[in-house]
C-alpha cells in the first residue's frame, strides 16, 4: 500500500441541489393540490363523475408528492480508479455473470460482444471469472463461446497492449478513424489492428454460419450433451471453455458455460432462477466476494468498470453500508429524438440520482456489482469486524454471523456440503480461493444447477434473487434495502456500459408491460414497501421512492378514467373543469402551462430536442393506457388465481451503422396484433367522437350554466395529438398499420362506451 493514498478517499459524494428547479416541483404541487380543493368546494353542483375526476387528481396529486420527494436532493458519486491499486494491496476476485435467454430474440454475436468486453477489463485478469447462462440451452451460445475464447487469446493483450477505451470489437472496429487517429504514426498498431479486424470478422462469419444452420455441428464432441434436448427440458450442462490453471495475470479469466436444468413440471423462475444458478455456481468455482452482473446486450464502455465498483465497495466503512454499486443504462446507436420514448434519459438524470441521495438507486437488473454477503443475505448488523484482510481497505475482514450451526447453513443453501462451506466461507468474509481445478467440482456445481435443488431451502426467498416478480431486479433491491443496507449510483464519463433500447412499437410495448407487471407483483405482495418502512429498516423517503416505481402499473386507471371523462363531458354536455368567467380556471391552465415547460426545460438541461420531449409525452400516454394497463390486469387475473404472470424476453437488435434512410425507418412505429395496443385505439376513437359531437352541434342541452366549454374540448384535442402514432397506425399500411382485428375490437369497445352514454 501507498502511504501517501492511506488516507485519500476512493470516492466522493457531489450533491447537485437545484433550488429553481425545486421552487416549480413545489408550484406544481400546490397548483395540483388546489384542484381538488376547487372540486370539493363545487361538488354539490355536480353529478357523481364530479367525484371521480376528484379522486383521479388527488392520485395525480399524491404521485406528484412522491416525485418531488425521490428527485429533491440528487446525488453523484466521483470514483477515484487510479487510487485503488495504490490504496489496496492486493483486489479482491470478481465474478462476471452475463444473462441469455433466447437465441433468436438476443443474437449470438451480441452475447459474444459482451463477454469479450469483460474479459478485456482493466482488472488483473486472476481476479477475473466469466459466467454464461443460457436459459434457452442453445448450442450456438456454446460454440460461439468457445470460437470467441480463441479470439480473446488475441483480443485482450491487443486492448491492454493499446489502452483501447472501447473492448467490444463490433463497437470498436465501427469507427476506424478513431483508433487510427491515436495510433496514426504506429506502422506496428496498424498491422495487428488490420490482422485483429480480420480475425473478428472471420468470428462473426463462424458464429453467423451457425445461426443460419441453428446447429453448431452433429452433436458429438462437447455438443453431445444437446442431443435430444429442449429449451424448457433438459440436464444441467456446464462446459469450462477456458480455465486460468496457474493463475497467472497475463492470461484470460475463467469461461465457463452454464445451462442449468429444467423440466416441464418444476418452476424455473426465469431470469432471478438464472441468477441464482449463477451464485451457486460460481460460489463452488471461484467464491470471489463481489458479483457483477450484465445482461447480454450491455457491453463494457470503460474498461475501469471494475475499478470504479471497488471504489464505492472498498471505502471507508463501505463494508457496513453499500450494498451494490449500480451503474445507469445507457444506449448506443439511439434513434434520433427518441421516438420509442424508452431510452430513459431523462429518468436516469433526475430520479436515479434522487434516489441515489436517499437510501440508495434501485438495483435495475444489469451493470452492478454486488457483495455475495449481501446476496447470500447478510443484513449490516450481522456484520463483526474481525483480523486484518489484504483486500479491505480498513484492513479488516467482514464477518457474517448467521448460521450457528451447519444444519442451519444446509436448510438454507440448500443439501450440497460443497456449496454450504463455500457459503459460509464468503459469509465469514474468508479470502476468495479458486479452486485448484474447478473442473473437479463440475460433479457438484451440476448438483447446485438442478431444478429441485431449491426445493425447502431459502433461495429466492431469503437467499439471491428474489422470486415472486418478473422484475426481479426490483424486487431483490428493495430486499437489500430493507434490511438497512445503502446502495450507490456510479456515474462515470463515459459511461461505463453500453446496451441496445428496443427499436419498434411491439418489442418497446412487450418491455412495459413486463415491467408494470413485475412491478405491480411487488407492490400488492407481503413485500410492499409500506410495510418495511413500518416494521424494518427501509427509510421514509426511499419507501415513497419505491411506491413512485412500484405504481406504474395502477398510473394506468386514473390517467385512463380522467381521459374518459373530457369525452363524457362532450357526449352529456357537463362541465369537468372550470368556465373561463370563474377565477378557478387559471388552475388548470396554469398547471398544463407550468407542467409543460417544466419537463421541456428537463430535456433541454440533458441535451435533447423539443421533438425527443414531444415524443416522450405521446409515449406516456400510450404506455400508460396500452401495456401498463395490461399489466395491471395481469396481475389482478394472478392475485385471483386465474393465470400466471409470463416472463417476455425483449427482441434486441446490435446495430453498427445505418443509412439517413434506415434511420427513419426504424424511428417509424410497427403495430402487430398485441392486445395492448386495442385500449389505446379505442380511447383514440372515441375522442374522435366525442370532438366530431361537439363540432357539429350534436350534444344535448346542458343542466344551466353547467355544460361543457373550451378546457373540455382542449383537453380531448391534447389527447388525440398524444394519440397521434396510434391514429397514424389506423391508415397504415403492413407492419406500419393497426391490424384489422384491433380496429374492430377497440372500435366496439368505443361504440359501447359512446352507447351507454348516449342512453
Amino acid at each position: 500500500m501507498d502511504i501517501t493514498y492511506a488516507t485519500i478517499p476512493l470516492y466522493e459524494q457531489v450533491s447537485s441541489k437545484n433550488i429553481v428547479k425545486n421552487f416549480f416541483n413545489i408550484v406544481i404541487f400546490f397548483l395540483l393540490f388546489s384542484l381538488p380543493g376547487y372540486r370539493i368546494v363545487s361538488h354539490h353542483n355536480h353529478d357523481t363523475y364530479w367525484l371521480l375526476a376528484l379522486l383521479c387528481e388527488l392520485w395525480f396529486t399524491f404521485y406528484w408528492g412522491l416525485a418531488i420527494s425521490t428527485k429533491w436532493n440528487p446525488v453523484d458519486y466521483e470514483t477515484y480508479p487510479e487510487r485503488v491499486l495504490k490504496r489496496v494491496g492486493e483486489l479482491p476476485s470478481v465474478d462476471m455473470f452475463v444473462t441469455t435467454a433466447d437465441v433468436v430474440l438476443e443474437p449470438p454475436i451480441m452475447t459474444i460482444n459482451t463477454v469479450l468486453s469483460l474479459l478485456a477489463v482493466d482488472y488483473p485478469t486472476h481476479k477475473l471469472a466469466c459466467y454464461v447462462s443460457d436459459d434457452g440451452c442453445s448450442p450456438i451460445i456454446l460454440y460461439s463461446l468457445m470460437e470467441a475464447s480463441k479470439f480473446a487469446k488475441l483480443w485482450v493483450p491487443f486492448c491492454k497492449k493499446y489502452n483501447v477505451q472501447v473492448r467490444a470489437p463490433f463497437r470498436y472496429f465501427y469507427n476506424d478513424a478513431l483508433a487510427f487517429d491515436q495510433f496514426k504514426y504506429s506502422k506496428e498498431f496498424e498491422q495487428e489492428w488490420r490482422s485483429m479486424k480480420d480475425k473478428y470478422e472471420q468470428l462473426s462469419r463462424n458464429i453467423e454460419a451457425v445461426v443460419q444452420k441453428s446447429v453448431p455441428c452433429d452433436f458429438s464432441g462437447d455438443f453431445k450433451v444437446f442431443l435430444n434436448t429442449k429449451r424448457n427440458n433438459h440436464p444441467t450442462i456446464i462446459k469450462v471453455i477456458w480455465e486460468n490453471k496457474q493463475g497467472l495475470a497475463d492470461e484470460l479469466p475463467h469461461l465457463v458455460y452454464i445451462s442449468r436444468e429444467k423440466r416441464p413440471n418444476h418452476q424455473h423462475h426465469y431470469k432471478a432462477g438464472a441468477m441464482n444458478v449463477l451464485a451457486r455456481v460460481s460460489g463452488l468455482m471461484t467464491n470471489a466476494p463481489f458479483m457483477l452482473n450484465v445482461d447480454c446486450d450491455m457491453f463494457v464502455n470503460d474498461p475501469k468498470v471494475v475499478l470504479r465498483a471497488m471504489c464505492i465497495l472498498l471505502g471507508p466503512k463501505s463494508e457496513r453500508e453499500f450494498a451494490f454499486a449500480q451503474f445507469p443504462q445507457v444506449f448506443y446507436d439511439r434513434l434520433k429524438d427518441d421516438p420509442f420514448g424508452n431510452q430513459m434519459i431523462v429518468l436516469f438524470e433526475y430520479m436515479a440520482r434522487g434516489m441515489a441521495g436517499l437510501q440508495g438507486v434501485l438495483y435495475s437488473g444489469t451493470g452492478c456489482c454486488h457483495r455475495r454477503q449481501v446476496i447470500y443475505g447478510l443484513s449490516p448488523e450481522n456484520i463483526e469486524i474481525g483480523p486484518k484482510h489484504s483486500y479491505n481497505t480498513n484492513a479488516e475482514i467482514i464477518k457474517g454471523k448467521i448460521y450457528e450451526h451447519e444444519q442451519e447453513l444446509l436448510q438454507s443453501f440448500g443439501n450440497s456440503n460443497e456449496f454450504a462451506r463455500a457459503a459460509a466461507s464468503a459469509l465469514n468474509g474468508s479470502k476468495a480461493d479458486s479452486a485448484e481445478n474447478i473442473q473437479k467440482i463440475i460433479e457438484a456445481a451440476h448438483e447446485v444447477a438442478g431444478c429441485g435443488y431449491e426445493n425447502g431451502t431459502s433461495w429466492g426467498l431469503k437467499v439471491g434473487w428474489i422470486y415472486g416478480s418478473t422484475t426481479e431486479d426490483i424486487h431483490t433491491g428493495l430486499i437489500i434495502h430493507k434490511k438497512g443496507w445503502r446502495s450507490a449510483l456510479c456515474t462515470p464519463d463515459p459511461p461505463a456500459f453500453l446496451g441496445c433500447a428496443p427499436t419498434s412499437g411491439p418489442s418497446s410495448m412487450t418491455q412495459q408491460k413486463r415491467w408494470a407487471t413485475g412491478l405491480l407483483e411487488v407492490l400488492l405482495s407481503k413485500n410492499c414497501p409500506i410495510f418495511f418502512t413500518m416494521f424494518y429498516k427501509l427509510q421514509l423517503r426511499q419507501c415513497m421512492a419505491y411506491v413512485w416505481v412500484l405504481s406504474w402499473g395502477l398510473r394506468s386507471i386514473p390517467e385512463l378514467c380522467y381521459a374518459l371523462l373530457f369525452a363524457y363531458s362532450i357526449f352529456t354536455n357537463s362541465q369537468l373543469l372550470p368556465k373561463s368567467q370563474e377565477p378557478a380556471f387559471f388552475i388548470p391552465v396554469s398547471i398544463f402551462c407550468i407542467y409543460n415547460l417544466y419537463t421541456l426545460s428537463e430535456y433541454f438541461a440533458t441535451g435533447q430536442s423539443i421533438r425527443a420531449w414531444w415524443n416522450n409525452q405521446k409515449m406516456a400516454r400510450i404506455t400508460t393506457m396500452g401495456p401498463w394497463l395490461l399489466g395491471l390486469f395481469s396481475v389482478v387475473l394472478k392475485i385471483l388465481r386465474l393465470s400466471e404472470t409470463v416472463f417476455e424476453v425483449t427482441k434486441k437488435d446490435q446495430s453498427t451503422s445505418s443509412t439517413e434512410q434506415d434511420d427513419v425507418d426504424a424511428s417509424r412505429f410497427t403495430f402487430d396484433e398485441s392486445p395492448v395496443f386495442v385500449p389505446v385505439t379505442a380511447l383514440l376513437l372515441v375522442q374522435l367522437i366525442a370532438l366530431a359531437t361537439a363540432l357539429l352541434g350534436q350534444q344535448p342541452p346542458a343542466h344551466g350554466d353547467h355544460g361543457s366549454g373550451f378546457l373540455e374540448v382542449f383537453g380531448s384535442l391534447w389527447l388525440v395529438l398524444c394519440l397521434w402514432t396510434i391514429l397514424k397506425g389506423l391508415f397504415g399500411k403492413g407492419k406500419y398499420g393497426i391490424p384489422l382485428s384491433t380496429i374492430f375490437k377497440s372500435t366496439g369497445l368505443a361504440l359501447l362506451f359512446v352507447s351507454l352514454l348516449c342512453r
